[in-house]
């Protein structure tokens, strides 16, 4: 199969120096390189700008602009842009000026052409190399798409069959995961491959209904069952009949509410308040929680009998950072959504930018990655994200919010967040952290166990703390 044809690279070469520029367009003229020559920096810049040139080839000492000052605005639009300077008044000072403002390199005049040459032509290869791994990441995203979700690691293929084997027979499922894992997203799955995709999904957040009025969100009421109560309303498992119902957060539903939860699920019946009829529904349930049911059960805070009821089929999400594989391909799902969303052309993330999101932990899972993406997409002045785009908190390291109160923490948080730093330093290797920690490799996968992080056999160099959704 021949390969995709592929527009030229385009290279703006800006001098000052009529014969200069002659010399460079004609050693560097070659196949897949389209030359443009400036003597006018102003121009030269404005078309960078608007073609968005990955390579630019640049004098020092212009008259209209220096080419320090054409580095800076060149960055500042697009900060991926490979900048190559050209002086013949050489100083130390200079050239330590330009690689730290971000030039890709340093040349003196009268040019060495072989050396600018094979510079030219390794930036070439890495640009190419770019463009086809940005190709197979935009075919790798459409093929690891399963249901409206994203991943491909290893934990979720696994959530992804696991959903598959489930959907089609499933009476009631039990989704657990952190804050943020994408708990949602998996009982529309369940609803979207099940025989119920028909019906309806009804959605129903435990944490935000006063305890008082449960039964009536859930089974319904009739006239005047109690104040307020002007007419008859049907609840959420009559609206859903022959559909799916949501329960979100069951952890937080009151204990009285769960034993008539228990009796619908048994029996498929419910009673609306104040009436002694009994109304027959056809309705599967998905529960979701991010809390610990069989220990909320050993502690009398949950039904044990709902529990075992619900937690017959258990679909368990990862974190984020259990799931790093994942990553780049969120990010760019984000992105094209944010780009279409907010209609602006963001294209992508600079590779430093890259690096700082892939060594942060995440601690609000998928929905932080997808608001921290969102943010930067919205206030982002270039169309590529950078650092400065990002949450300073995030920068740093912190998680959102706890920045503030940094030298307000329990020592047990103190100690949490040494333990995840050093985990970060060496890549997650546990062994070489309990050392530098000066503990037993026992007592450090008790604390992450503690922790709700994964303390997995690891002997090897390559055990590291990985991240997906």
């Amino acid at each position: 199969m021949s390969a995709p044809v592929t527009a030229p690279i385009t290279l703006v070469a800006i001098d000052d120096d009529h014969r200069n520029l002659e010399l460079v367009s004609e050693v560097l003229a070659r196949d897949g390189l389209e030359i443009l020559p400036f003597t006018d920096a102003l121009r030269g810049l404005e078309v960078v700008q608007r073609k968005r040139a990955p390579i630019v080839l640049v004098d020092l000492k212009m008259p209209q602009l220096s080419g320090i000052e054409l580095l800076e605005r060149v960055l500042q639009t697009d900060p991926a842009v490979e900048v190559i300077l050209m002086t013949g008044h050489y100083s130390t000072d200079s050239a330590v000026e330009a690689i730290q403002k971000g030039a890709a390199d340093y040349l003196t005049k009268p040019l060495d052409f072989d050396r600018l040459s094979a510079r030219i032509e390794s930036l070439l290869r890495a640009i190419r190399h770019r463009q086809r791994a940005a190709r197979l990441d935009q075919e790798l995203l459409e093929t690891c798409q399963f249901e409206g979700i994203v991943g491909r690691s290893p934990l979720m293929l696994e959530v992804f069959a696991r959903i598959q084997r489930v959907a089609p027979h499933f009476r009631t499922v039990l989704v657990t995961g952190a804050t943020g894992t994408g708990k949602e997203l998996v009982a529309r799955a369940l609803y979207g491959l099940s025989p119920a995709a028909k019906g309806q999904f009804a959605v129903c957040n435990c944490s935000a209904i006063v305890e008082s009025l449960f039964e009536s969100e859930l089974f319904g009421h009739v006239k005047g069952s109690f104040t307020g109560a002007t007419q008859d309303r049907a609840g959420l498992f009559e609206f859903a009949h022959r559909g799916v119902v949501l329960l979100d957060e069951i952890g937080e539903m009151p204990l009285a509410t769960q034993a008539k939860l228990l009796r619908v699920l048994q029996n498929q019946e419910i009673q609306r308040v104040g009436s002694p009829a009994v109304h027959k529904v056809d309705v599967r349930v998905v529960a979701a929680t991010n809390r610990d049911l069989r220990a909320m059960a050993a502690a009398k805070q949950f039904r044990e009998d709902l529990y075992f009821r619900l937690s017959m089929v258990e679909i368990k999400l990862p974190r984020l950072r259990e799931r790093l594989d994942d990553l780049p391909l969120l990010q760019r799902f984000f992105l094209e959504r944010f780009a279409a969303q907010y209609v602006k052309p963001v294209r992508g993330l600079t590779r430093r930018a890259q690096a700082l999101l892939a060594r942060y932990s995440w601690p609000g899972n998928v929905r932080e990655l997808e608001n921290v993406l969102g943010h930067a997409c919205l206030m982002a002045p270039a169309d590529v994200l950078d650092i400065s785009d990002l949450p300073p908190s995030l920068v740093r390291g912190e998680p959102a919010g706890l920045a503030a109160d940094e030298g307000l923490l329990s020592l047990q948080e103190v100690e949490r967040r040494h333990v995840l730093r050093v985990l970060q330093r060496v890549q997650g290797n546990k062994a070489r952290a309990a050392e530098i920690l000066g503990i037993g490799r026992t007592t450090l996968y008790r604390q992450l166990a503690e922790m709700d992080l994964p303390a997995e056999n690891d002997d090897s160099q390559s055990d590291t703390l990985a991240c997906s959704r």
